[in-house]
């Protein structure tokens, strides 16, 4: 083991839950606070599907990290690769250790390639790409372009992801351009979803049902890719009726996701889910068992939608009861569930989907009636939110 260093905060993660969090604690006057990341650059990932889909550089959702780091944050630019919360450290990929009075983590979520056989491959080679990453989602707009007939596939696989809308998203996007291009009854495009229905919130559902009938997409309800067969270009599909084969000229694909190996390992997971997700209570962000931890984003175990507007409601949340915590009180602070997710449905609409634990629609916007696509929510998605992420978001302003 390498040399200990001390903090009275430290933040594992310095993406956008990371940042935020830090932000909030320095203007709450807290001047010894770590953040833990190992990252250059910052990403603003929402942005990654309109990348996918011809409708945002890709240039605009990157930023040097050294421009969202708040002023006074000690930023220690290594990966962890341990958690120690019984000694109350974390361990660097250097060998040396951070110990901590109180500990945020939320390093984000782990992208699974390897469980699809193939899909790792396919993404290396043609027909096969992924708004999941900076460098992919060019691909993708690259494949749109490209189709002008055939078979298009847009697939998401079971258990939690982040911004679990995104694999509809692109789909609606990529046939609203066909549709402008007059070819999109030439390709007979396919959506394959794990889920039984289009959404979890039925006035939700409803909507997305109408634009896939709109568009002529073939649904695969409880049914995912489990294979990519790139050189014979097929996707093996198992459903409820057993398993198929999908032929595909091109596809947009999602791999499978869980926390980082290293917090699987760690005490802090939850030992009854397999996909190793720290172990908080769903309101307050504070682990059940170590009351000087806190997390929030991707890597939590509330059982949310892992979106960014998830994390703007918890990060308050954490700080508020963080800070009662070191004041030797009780957390009183609570997240309600809330995320939002805005689902692109054409080039120029979008559906705000806006929900809460209960699963109930949960409108933010005063007046306007966000359970329909709407023109000005495009324009929401498109300026107004990457506006109020780098300017208030990451600053804790909002």
């Amino acid at each position: 083991m390498g040399s200990t260093r001390r903090h009275r905060i430290v933040i594992v993660g310095g993406g956008s839950a990371g940042i935020p969090v830090a932000a909030r604690l320095r203007r709450a006057g807290e001047r010894d606070v770590a953040v833990i990341d190992p990252a250059e650059t910052h990403y603003y990932q929402p942005l990654w599907t309109l990348v996918g889909g011809g409708r945002a550089p890709q240039g605009e959702s990157a930023r040097p990290q050294s421009s969202v780091m708040p002023q006074g944050v000690t930023w220690l630019k290594h990966s962890a690769v341990e958690i120690d919360p019984d000694a109350q450290e974390v361990v660097l990929d250097d060998g040396s250790a951070v110990s901590y009075d109180h500990l945020v983590v939320c390093p984000g979520i782990q992208l699974d390639w390897a469980k699809i056989p193939g899909l790792a491959a396919a993404m290396d080679g043609g027909g096969v790409a992924s708004n999941y990453t900076y460098e992919s989602a060019p691909k993708t707009w690259d494949l749109i372009k490209g189709t002008r007939s055939g078979t298009a596939v847009f697939a998401m696989p079971s258990g939690p992801i982040k911004c679990a809308g995104a694999p509809q998203k692109i789909a609606y996007l990529a046939a609203d351009y066909w549709r402008e291009q007059g070819v999109l009854d030439d390709i007979d495009v396919h959506l394959v979803l794990p889920t039984p229905g289009m959404f979890g919130v039925p006035e939700f559902a409803e909507v997305l049902a109408g634009v896939v009938k709109r568009y002529g997409i073939t649904t695969h309800f409880t049914s995912e890719v489990t294979e990519v067969r790139p050189d014979l270009h097929e996707l093996v599909v198992r459903g409820p009726d057993g398993t198929s084969v999908l032929p595909y000229d091109m596809a947009h694909l999602v791999p499978p996701q869980s926390a980082p190996d290293w917090v699987k390992k760690s005490a802090l997971a939850d030992p009854d889910n397999p996909a190793g997700y720290v172990q908080i209570d769903k309101h307050t962000m504070r682990h059940v068992r170590y009351p000087n931890v806190f997390a929030l984003g991707d890597v939590g175990s509330s059982p949310n939608s892992k979106t960014g507007a998830a994390i703007r409601k918890q990060a308050p949340v954490v700080v508020e009861n963080l800070l009662a915590s070191l004041a030797g009180a009780e957390p009183t602070a609570s997240y309600n569930g809330y995320a939002s997710c805005p689902l692109t449905t054409a080039r120029n609409k979008m559906l705000l989907a806006e929900f809460d634990y209960s699963m109930r629609p949960t409108p933010s916007i005063p007046v306007i009636n966000t359970i329909r696509e709407r023109r000005d929510m495009w324009y929401l998605k498109r300026y107004g939110l990457p506006f109020l992420y780098w300017n208030l978001m990451l600053r804790g302003r909002a």
